[in-house]
């Protein structure tokens, strides 16, 4: 195959997608969640083999199951699946890997569209794995054959983490347009290896951390680190985005870049001693800061208010010169509302009318807690709004009880909803419960993908579609209804006011497309 050496304007998440085509993996598979959505796409886009799971646990667990097979497996998530996934990864760890396991983890510190802002380094540090940190869509190209590489080498799930800017943020990425050929897949047996029983894990355990220990010894001696001399009386240590923030902020200091975790922690308690005065520059937990501080480096504590939302170069320069006074000025911005003509406005107004305590969930659907509905009493985590509801069921006076209501989206119910809806069937209120789907054909508030409840693939094309009603009837729901909510309004509000004072678990679909939905079928067909 000819290698031609290309330039190419790219975001952080073409270009891993990118890189995974070129690199050979073998399956792209992930849940939707912004800022990391694109990644699969546009890997899918490329010509590679991409599918949207219904969680970031099972996604993490077929791209698992790829990686066991001695072939490349690449699972993308944002920061909140992270933790969806965690179960998995705690102990992949463990098992280690036969094939390439690349975990793409996108944070959003500002919370732009998340319910918290986290920090994945501190939370695959405890999961014992390794942590690449691109600055630039050059570097998440360059970063995703390299975690590949460290995944194979070290036989080890590796995470990339990058941000909300490094993920949308586009410029020049230098390529050599060659796509490798797939690895081999092939399975030989090994029980101690990869079924984690007790016995089996405790020297797996140890394994894990002399690996751990070999990664930092080749981190401090090639790993993707960069040192840039300059000031002798400022150094800044810095890793992904806030790099470049630092490095327009104060472009006289010297500079110590940090690419990779287990961190260089020799080399860089020997660089914050060749500087009268060494910050720490990270965007989120001070999770460098607190390292090299213990390992006794010449750096600065950091100040908390440094730990909240997103950097920019105004932040750091204000960071370096130790202004804690410092804040950004405050934009006005219009409160996000509901699509003109959104069906789940519609959904949510009955509610309202009869004073319904709803227990709601993650989608744009969240939206209507916002003015004028004021239709959602709260949300934290995707599926927790029937768990939520049943729980206040079981505890509120009768007359308040009946008026609890979980609403949930097709989308969501399919990620996590499905064991809250369990939970209900097992173990009952008194009072019953109702369970509304909003089933809008799409998972939209992540820019329209597809789930188990569309009937369509990634790639748009026809699959088997995964029945919510059929679910909720086969899990021994007493009374499952479809309604148009936006036809069939009146008769929504008449069954769910008569739903409400039954001591049955009901489930309600809502179903009605969301409005871009037809659009976007449409022009496909065309």
């Amino acid at each position: 195959m000819l290698v031609n050496k290309k330039r190419k304007m790219l975001s952080g998440n073409e270009a891993i997608a990118l890189a995974a085509r070129h690199v050979g993996v073998a399956l792209g598979v992930g849940y939707p969640g912004t800022p990391s959505t694109e990644i699969l796409e546009n890997f899918s886009e490329l010509g590679g083999n991409a599918e949207w799971a219904p969680n970031e646990k099972v996604a993490a667990e077929v791209a698992l199951g790829v990686a066991f097979a001695e072939s490349n497996a690449l699972v993308t998530m944002k920061h909140v699946g992270f933790n969806v996934a965690q179960d998995l990864f705690f102990t992949a760890s463990y098992s280690g890997v036969q094939g390439g396991y690349v975990a793409v983890v996108a944070d959003d510190p500002g919370m732009a569209s998340s319910q918290n802002e986290q920090d994945t380094r501190s939370i695959a540090f405890c999961g014992g794995i390794p942590v690449l940190e691109p600055a630039s869509s050059q570097e998440a190209y360059d970063m995703t054959h390299l975690a590949f590489e460290i995944s194979r080498r070290w036989k080890l799930p590796v995470v990339i983490r990058t941000t909300t800017r490094v993920a949308h943020t586009t410029s020049i990425v230098a390529f050599e347009d060659c796509v490798a050929p797939l690895p081999s897949a092939d399975f030989n047996k090994d029980i101690p290896a990869r079924v984690m029983v007790p016995a089996h894990a405790k020297p797996a355990h140890k394994v894990l951390r002399k690996k751990l220990e070999e990664i930092e010894a080749w981190n401090c001696a090639e790993g993707p680190n960069k040192v840039e001399k300059g000031s002798s009386q400022l150094g800044i240590i810095a890793s992904g985005v806030a790099y470049q923030y630092a490095k327009e902020a104060a472009p006289e200091a010297s500079f110590f870049k940090v690419g990779l975790s287990p961190l260089p922690l020799e080399k860089l308690v020997e660089f914050s001693k060749s500087v009268e005065r060494c910050v720490v520059v990270e965007e989120g937990d001070p999770y460098m800061t607190t390292q090299l501080l213990a390992a006794g480096a010449n750096v600065e504590k950091r100040a908390k208010q440094w730990r909240f939302g997103e950097l920019n170069v105004d932040r750091v320069r204000a960071q370096i010169a130790g202004d804690t006074s410092f804040e950004m000025p405050q934009i006005k911005q219009k409160p996000p509302q509901l699509c003109a003509g959104c069906p789940h406005i519609f959904s949510f107004k009955p509610l309202v009318d009869l004073g319904c305590i709803v227990a709601g969930d993650i989608g744009c659907y969240t939206l209507a807690a916002m003015k004028p509905l004021s239709g959602m009493d709260m949300q934290i985590c995707m599926g927790a709004s029937i768990g939520m509801g049943v729980g206040m069921r079981k505890v509120l006076p009768e007359e308040k009880a009946r008026k609890v209501v979980s609403v949930i989206g097709d989308s969501t119910f399919m990620h996590s909803g499905l064991t809250g809806l369990a939970q209900a069937v097992y173990n009952p209120p008194s009072t019953g419960h109702v369970i509304i789907v909003l089933d809008n054909a799409i998972t939209a508030m992540t820019g329209h993908q597809e789930n188990p409840a569309t009937g369509r693939k990634l790639d748009h094309s026809e699959t088997t579609r995964v029945s919510i009603e059929g679910v909720a009837k086969a899990m021994g729901v007493k009374n499952v209804e479809v309604f148009n909510p936006i036809k069939q309004a009146k008769e929504f509000k008449e069954y769910l006011e008569a739903k409400l004072a039954s001591d049955d678990i009901t489930l309600i679909v809502l179903r009605q497309p969301c409005i871009f939905v037809a659009a976007a079928e449409a022009k496909r067909k065309a």
